[in-house]
């Protein structure tokens, strides 16, 4: 595979130096008998088992490092089951979850925020009201209107995906929004969309991910 090998292949080489490592204790051993006494057999045998289960680790542990990240993919229309294990609520912007899913986040996309409000000390009795989220959602029905609640464990987060410093939209705001799309050219159609509508003249684009931590 080059200088690019794939996760398969790495996990692969395990096996080449469990084998390596058990051969040299092999002629170590047979050094040893030469020199040493039969009494000593077992202490030998019990170091080539620990050279081969630490060359199995090893290797595991390199595989592990080099594992890829994966993130969610968004279920942003609506109209469109979302093939997912999780239960959202209807204000959420729901994910695909796989079975067992424990801390899970989103891949970055893009949302036109239809309306904020600041809150102070992520105060849980701040947000928008479902009945504005619903009338939004009616105005755009192939693309998800959802709102944030405060950080609860068993509310969404919604962090800033543009900024390199973890920061969460949903510890200072209560935003309602609608989801725009993966890509910038999709989310300025959507920002046209929402402005034609004339109802919300603020409206803004943020990049953005979502997820949950259900330890």
């Amino acid at each position: 595979m080059g200088s690019n090998p794939t996760l398969s292949a790495i996990k692969d080489l395990r096996f080449p130096i469990a084998f390596c490592l058990l051969r040299v204790a092999t002629l170590i051993l047979e050094s040893l008998l030469k020199v040493t006494e039969k009494k000593h057999l077992r202490r030998i045998l019990g170091l080539m088992i620990i050279l081969g289960t630490l060359s199995l680790s090893i290797g595991d542990s390199a595989a592990q490092r080099r594992r890829p990240t994966r993130h969610a993919t968004i279920c942003g229309n609506p109209r469109i089951t979302c093939k997912t294990t999780a239960s959202f609520q209807p204000n959420d912007l729901p994910f695909e979850v796989t079975k067992n899913s424990v801390i899970i986040d989103t891949v970055p996309f893009y949302a036109v925020i239809l309306k904020s409000v600041a809150v102070r000390e992520d105060n849980c009795e701040v947000f928008i009201a479902e009945r504005d989220r619903l009338s939004a959602q009616a105005l755009f029905p192939d693309h998800k209107v959802f709102s944030s609640r405060c950080t609860d464990p068993e509310n969404l987060f919604y962090a800033d995906a543009s900024s390199r410093k973890p920061r969460y939209f949903s510890e200072t705001h209560r935003f309602m929004a609608v989801y725009a799309g993966p890509t910038l050219a999709d989310a300025n159609r959507m920002l046209a969309a929402v402005k034609a509508t004339g109802k919300f003249s603020g409206a803004n684009i943020r990049r953005m991910r979502t997820g949950f931590n259900g330890t």
